[in-house]
């Protein structure tokens, strides 16, 4: 008999996002002069004094093993954060402290989803790449829920209520967004909070950009709309964009005390527990409020001003265009108009030709829309400088005048 692979594992795409940003970095390495809005980390540093808490872990014997659903501090230090900024309450129990938000999305969809009933999780779309194969490796069936630009890619209620069927396990529901930055107003949360409890299916409630929000926008977390949602509610959150700690690998989920539980079961013996030293650092992040909201303003301030600028500079490049999103540190930037014309003898058919001929011509890496189930668009991540922002989106517009 064969020696083979799983075919769960086989049937699972590689992160595209992660793929465009490595090619881009080898190239840099080569010495050519690429310019990336692949990138979805902040590109400023992890502020001084949480490096400064992680020195003094390592110099206090912080290097051992942790209990495997975090330390008891550091989820009393998230349940403080969730009920001081968002209005939820938790018990430590409740929590669940993962490696990175990704990770944890993994534990929740492993925790809720049976592949022998086949269960479904419904994703509105645009979507980040790792939903879909997240599910898929838990043994879900992915569900795209279309959404549209001229609606600002919000899904609403009646949006979602056709897709809903007596399969649906769950809702994923990622405020602020990616790939494309909108926000979920509260009017909408509440109808589909109401949906969630009538069709008794949860919600899987990514909260990661919570911070990296514009124009007056609030988050709002649609745990916070009823006992019922409450309840069926998983909320996703972590440490890597709004503190700059991506490669620190510290996310976590709060939700009801049965699901914790099977979760910290499973993590035990998937990982053991999240890094030591890392969790210290972000029980410190979570504690210095004053320190962390003055370093979180200073990047959304920043943030904004590339939001500003990039859309500016994409609308005024004849053939593509762009709306102004309202949170995260991404762009869509819709290509539909530049389907079948050509470059070099070859037809741009999709966002994967542009990409790839954009990337040939120019030196530029923007992430193909088909990876979050949108060919029209590509994603452009303005966690970058000014600089590359300007050089980037001219180079954009010489590609395209040179297309036939």
């Amino acid at each position: 008999m064969p020696l083979t692979l799983s075919r769960r594992v086989t049937a699972i795409s590689p992160s595209l996002t992660l793929a465009i940003d490595s090619k881009a970095k080898e190239m840099k390495q080569k010495g050519l002069d690429v310019v990336s809005f692949g990138a979805g980390e902040p590109d400023f540093d992890t502020p001084e004094y949480i490096r400064n808490a992680a020195k003094y872990a390592l110099d206090h014997g912080m290097t051992r093993y942790t209990p495997a659903a975090g330390t008891l501090s550091l989820r009393q230090a998230i349940c403080d954060k969730l009920e001081r900024e968002n209005g939820l309450h938790y018990t430590p129990a409740q929590i669940l402290v993962c490696n990175g938000a990704k990770h944890a999305l993994s534990n929740v969809f492993h925790a809720i989803v049976d592949a022998a009933s086949h269960d479904e999780v419904l994703i509105p779309t645009p979507c980040w790449v790792s939903y879909t194969e997240l599910v898929k490796c838990a043994g879900g069936t992915p569900v795209f829920v279309p959404t549209r630009e001229e609606n600002n890619f919000i899904a609403t209620a009646e949006d979602i209520l056709p897709y809903v069927t007596e399969r649906t396990k769950a809702l994923v529901l990622n405020s602020p967004n990616n790939p494309n930055g909108c926000v979920w107003p509260v009017e909408e949360l509440q109808k589909i909070a109401d949906l969630a409890v009538e069709k008794g299916f949860y919600v899987v409630s990514d909260e990661i950009y919570e911070k990296l929000i514009y124009d007056g926008e609030k988050h709002t977390s649609i745990a916070t709309l009823g006992e019922d949602i409450f309840r069926q509610t998983i909320v996703i959150n972590g440490m890597s964009k709004a503190y700059a700690m991506t490669g620190w690998r510290i996310g976590y989920t709060a939700c009801s005390l049965e699901i914790a539980k099977a979760m910290t079961s499973y993590q035990s013996h998937a990982t053991s527990n999240p890094n030591a030293i890392a969790q210290y650092a972000s029980e410190i992040a979570l504690r210095e409020v004053e320190t962390s909201d003055a370093t979180i303003a200073a990047m959304v301030a920043e943030f904004d001003r590339r939001r500003k600028r990039i859309v500016a500079l994409i609308n005024d490049v004849p053939g593509i265009s762009a709306s102004l999103p309202k949170g995260a540190f991404y762009v869509m930037m819709n290509i539909s108009q530049l389907i079948g014309k050509s470059y070099n003898g070859r037809v741009i058919r999709g966002s994967s030709d542009f990409a790839d001929c954009l990337l040939e011509s120019e030196l530029v890496a923007v992430v193909p829309g088909v990876a979050f189930q949108a060919d029209q668009y590509c994603r452009l991540s303005y966690a970058t400088s000014m600089e590359n922002i300007e050089r980037g989106i001219a180079r954009i517009a010489a590609f395209i005048a040179r297309l036939s």
